[in-house]
């Protein structure tokens, strides 16, 4: 089972680490322009295209599930049912971002904070990288339907050429033709619609043509569409949390100074490379969970369960070890300016507590999405948000600053992977016979 485990991680490692790398591109590029600005704009622009973005992941993480399950009962009409309605789900709510944008601008900015200068960055970037909605939802059906199918081939040579595309593409765009924080986002644009085609065109190579031979009835089938939502609902609380909890981080990072921004959103991506590494064994959770769910391996579902913590809990140690004896040096590589590098100084120990404190957190979200858990993963990121993180922040935050927005972060993200624990027996195994 180790060997399945692997198919399906590594392909998923591989993708998912050039996401954060392409962030540490940008943050780089960023931080050669000379000023931190530059970091906090495309910061701010990030966080609003995470929430809106991140509200969405149900339909990666849904559409992951429960096609999964179908492929452990080896319904492949039911498995091309669940793509059709998941991708006119997400190109629907793409339109509807683009349509919205004027709005969803300005709320943002009233909430966000930051300095004038770096707004108006952030809000020209936003406005340029918004166009790419319906190609970046679209890619999150896709995505998980092809998890689901227990194959993580195809996504990895897609986010690999999307990637490479949007680093290229973001070169050329702010070194050549000086373009700035406005090129990252139009690179973004580009490379995000190169990705769906090319998703498209592996489905058809792959697995034919499945939309051809379903009609707008089955796919919009209400009854079908509201079991989806019933289970997506769950997934999109959860989601909201999340993305409050990261919001709420940069907008108090940005209330104290834009060098705290500028600090923050760079241990950030500590994080952020940890939480995609990671996130490859939490796909091959949602694909064998899933898998062995939907076929009633209450057995096969548990090995499979233990052999997946055994994995997270020994790269956490790894990664907590490189972040502490080098975590000034990659610091260093993100940005070559001085004041930035001391400032992070005494908050880069930080980052050594994020492996082993939320691995348990990543492991256990693919689980529950395999096993269409939803409730369960609703309610331990709400007892972790609510109970945990912010009123370990507003209780520390006159006293320890800056660390307290840390502390906070680091207590969010040992709690989830705590009450998930707690929660695992009735929310998944209980469930099967």
């Amino acid at each position: 089972m180790n060997r399945k485990i692997l198919d399906l991680a590594i392909p998923n490692i591989i993708s998912n680490i050039t996401v954060p790398l392409l962030g540490l591109v940008d943050m780089a590029l960023m931080g050669h322009l000379g000023s931190a600005i530059y970091i906090g704009a495309i910061s701010l622009g990030g966080v609003i295209f995470n929430f809106l973005y991140w509200m969405f992941a149900f339909l990666r993480m849904g559409t992951s599930g429960f096609t999964a399950q179908a492929t452990g009962r080896k319904d492949r009409n039911e498995s091309e049912l669940i793509l059709g309605r998941s991708f006119v789900l997400a190109l629907f709510f793409g339109v509807l971002l683009i349509i919205l944008q004027v709005p969803i601008e300005w709320i943002s900015f009233r909430i966000l904070g930051g300095s004038e200068e770096v707004k108006q960055l952030a809000s020209q970037y936003f406005f340029i990288r918004i166009w790419a909605a319906p190609a970046t939802i679209g890619l999150y059906s896709l995505t998980g339907w092809f998890i689901g199918m227990q194959n993580a081939r195809i996504p990895m040579t897609v986010a690999i050429i999307i990637n490479i595309a949007n680093i290229i593409f973001s070169v050329f765009f702010v070194f050549v033709l000086g373009m700035k924080s406005a090129g990252v986002a139009l690179g973004t644009v580009l490379s995000q619609y190169m990705g769906l085609l090319l998703s498209l065109w592996f489905i058809h190579k792959k697995f034919g043509s499945p939309f051809s031979h379903l009609s707008r009835k089955q796919i919009l089938d209400v009854k079908a569409l509201r079991i989806f939502m019933q289970v997506n609902r769950d997934i999109f609380i959860r989601t909201l949390c999340i993305i409050g909890v990261f919001t709420f981080f940069t907008s108090k990072s940005a209330g104290m100074n834009d060098t705290i921004l500028a600090v923050n959103s760079l241990l950030l991506q500590f994080l952020m490379f940890f939480s995609f590494f990671m996130d490859g064994f939490a796909y091959a959770g949602e694909a064998l969970a899933g898998k062995y769910f939907g076929a009633g391996s209450k057995s096969k579902l548990k090995k499979v369960s233990q052999l997946l913590f055994l994995w997270g809990i020994s790269l956490g140690i790894v990664f907590s070890l490189i972040y502490f004896f080098a975590g000034n040096q990659i610091v260093a590589f993100l940005t070559d300016q001085t004041s930035i590098r001391d400032a992070a100084r005494p908050f880069i120990w930080w980052t050594a507590l994020i492996p082993v404190t939320g691995f348990a957190a990543f492991i256990w979200d693919g689980i529950y999405i395999g096993a269409t858990a939803s409730t369960g993963m609703r309610n331990s990121m709400l007892a972790a948000t609510f109970f945990l993180f912010i009123p370990t922040f507003l209780l520390f935050q006159h006293s320890l600053g800056n660390n307290a927005l840390w502390l906070a972060m680091i207590l969010f993200l040992f709690g989830r992977g705590l009450f998930q624990t707690f929660l695992a027996q009735r929310a998944i195994f209980s469930r099967m016979a």
